[in-house]
């Protein structure tokens, strides 16, 4: 019987979780972050969830003679933008494993 209470504790608590990392999920889309590269001509924005919003890039930028180095800067604001959604990710699943009790690193 003291199995059952246990286990029984552990499905609540993992339902608790499931939520509370569906609610997580949902907040993250909703939020974004931005990457920019050549001293913001080119600007990223990338949601929470990793996916790319929007591209901006200024005209002054695009030259036709030296499309690599708007595609360089292209590369970087996304890698840029993405790196920061990660982190941002990463907080919020610190956040929530660490109110759940769970040990870094284990999801």
């Amino acid at each position: 019987m003291l199995g059952g209470l246990n286990m029984g504790k552990m499905m609540k608590q993992a339902q608790k979780f499931q939520k509370k990392m569906k609610d997580m999920q949902k907040d993250l889309a909703d939020r974004a972050v931005e990457g920019t590269a050549g001293g913001g001509m080119v600007k990223v924005q990338v949601s929470g969830a990793q996916e790319i919003i929007s591209v901006k890039i200024d005209p002054e930028v695009v030259d036709p003679e030296d499309v690599e180095m708007l595609e360089d800067m292209i590369t970087a604001a996304v890698s840029q933008g993405m790196k920061k959604a990660k982190e941002l990710h990463d907080g919020e699943m610190a956040k929530l494993t660490g109110e759940m009790g769970i040990p870094p690193g284990l999801l």
